[in-house]
């Protein structure tokens, strides 16, 4: 026993002895004698790998295409970061070579002088050519400039597969020139707009989407244009995760007609229709229809809404010219590629009765 005390003794000293020798002996280490004093060498790295290589070309080959919108209201000339005081600023991209540009409409909604900003430092005053809040999408036109850079090339939104690669660029806070990667988390999104109506089909990105990207390009692996950035969902007001786009084959449907006419015409047939999650719930399919305008053609054509009353369910639309129905996306779709001013033939059920009744499509800004 006195031999395993002996042996914790000396043990114990030489930790203390250790301790003290070390405190004594310290030296800081920006005084080491043998420190170098000149500047350390760079370690040599390898070649960028190719996917380094091909994120790299795109943002060189979009950016000069890409400008920061900036809008001063009459009250106060300073512009400020978007949904700020002051002014509103966002994103836009180089439509084609007439000097056209793009962006989100709720970026220039409030009105202003608008001026644009180039990546290579050029300001532009430009106007405003026309604006379609239901898609969140206006066109500017360029006064003048020395040199315009070439429009973003176009890509497709109907063969777009979840999990693919999205970029995007744009001037989150008032930061121009900023790119960000992710990849496309979800196709077919709905999101309301101002006027009460929904953006359908929409693109859902992770890629990091901030305020002042708004009506920037939402990009493919091959710098193409595959959206025009719109929103983000987000408590905090910053990227969450869960950012949206116009789908690009409707930006390429949209923007003609704005640059033509100032504005484009809004197809419905003047029904209110039931969110998708309620139709779940019921164990419905189809576009329940909630209630129908008074003297719309939907109204003409007998379709009947929700009995307020009781909560009973009246029609189910359920196809256009038999192609089926199942969200209310589908219905839009199909209205607006037949276009304000024709007749489309609906599938409509209520109960256990299934009727074919042709409605007529309106323009239901101008109704």
């Amino acid at each position: 026993m006195n031999r395993r005390y002996a042996i914790a003794a000396a043990a114990f000293a030489a930790l203390l002895l250790a301790v003290t020798a070390a405190k004594v002996l310290h030296v800081p280490i920006s005084y080491v004698p043998w420190a170098a004093p000149s500047a350390r060498a760079v370690e040599q790295r390898g070649p960028l790998s190719d996917g380094e290589k091909a994120t790299i070309g795109v943002f060189e080959s979009v950016s000069p295409s890409v400008v920061q919108v900036a809008v001063r209201s009459a009250a106060n000339p300073l512009m400020g970061e978007e949904g700020q005081g002051g002014g509103a600023s966002g994103t836009g991209f180089v439509w084609d070579r007439g000097g056209h540009l793009v962006t989100n409409n709720h970026v220039v909604a409030n009105g202003g002088e608008i001026a644009v900003r180039f990546a290579s430092g050029e300001v532009a005053e430009v106007d405003l050519v026309g604006r379609a809040p239901n898609y969140d999408l206006a066109v500017l036109r360029i006064r003048s400039v020395r040199e315009l850079p070439p429009p973003v090339a176009l890509g497709s939104s109907g063969d777009l597969k979840v999990g693919q690669s999205a970029f995007a660029i744009g001037n989150p806070f008032g930061l121009d020139q900023s790119m960000t990667s992710g990849i496309i988390s979800a196709l077919k999104r709905r999101l309301p707009t101002h006027g009460g109506r929904e953006i359908a089909n929409l693109i859902q990105t992770d890629a990091a989407i901030n305020p002042g990207n708004s009506g920037g390009p939402l990009l493919d692996s091959a710098g193409r244009l595959i959206g025009v950035t719109t929103a983000i969902i987000s408590p905090s007001g910053s990227n969450a995760g869960i950012g949206f786009a116009v789908p690009v084959d409707v930006v390429n449907r949209i923007v003609p007609e704005l640059i033509r006419n100032g504005r484009v015409p809004t197809p419905g047939i003047g029904i209110v229709a039931a969110g998708e999650d309620v139709s779940t719930r019921l164990g419905l399919e189809g576009v329940i229809v909630v209630r129908t305008a008074p003297g719309s053609p939907a109204e003409g054509a007998g379709i009947r809404g929700v009995n307020m009353s009781t909560g009973a369910v009246g029609d189910i639309i359920t196809a256009v010219e038999g192609k089926p129905v199942r969200r209310l996306s589908d219905l839009t779709d199909a209205l607006e590629q037949a276009g304000a001013g024709k007749t489309v033939r609906l599938t409509v059920k209520r109960g256990s009765d299934s009727r074919d009744v042709n409605v007529g499509i309106i323009d239901i800004e101008r109704s």
